[in-house]
């Protein structure tokens, strides 16, 4: 149980501070950007990992609380804000 509540909240700090940090305006409320942290958590672990190598991603794991989790989260969920934006503007 603490582990989904540890994901909540890295997912909340994370869309939160994506959306921040992201230029431009960006809709949703408060479950799509936890869903976009929680996504971008993912992603940014998985990136960390590939990039940085087993070991200092090991340092940032993904879901727990800790300055290396939200740092690779945050820069997930501002890909993945990116990568809607393209998506999104050609479909329009």
């Amino acid at each position: 149980m603490g582990g989904i509540i540890a994901w909540l909240v890295l997912g909340l700090i994370a869309g939160a501070l994506a959306k921040l940090f992201y230029p431009g305006s960006q809709g949703g409320g408060i479950f799509s950007t936890i869903g976009l942290g929680i996504l971008g958590a993912l992603v940014g672990g998985y990136l960390g990992q590939v990039l940085l190598g087993s070991g200092a991603a090991a340092s940032a794991t993904v879901g727990t609380l800790s300055i290396g989790s939200i740092v690779f989260a945050v820069l997930g969920a501002m890909l993945l804000i990116f990568i809607w934006g393209l998506v999104a503007r050609r479909a329009v």
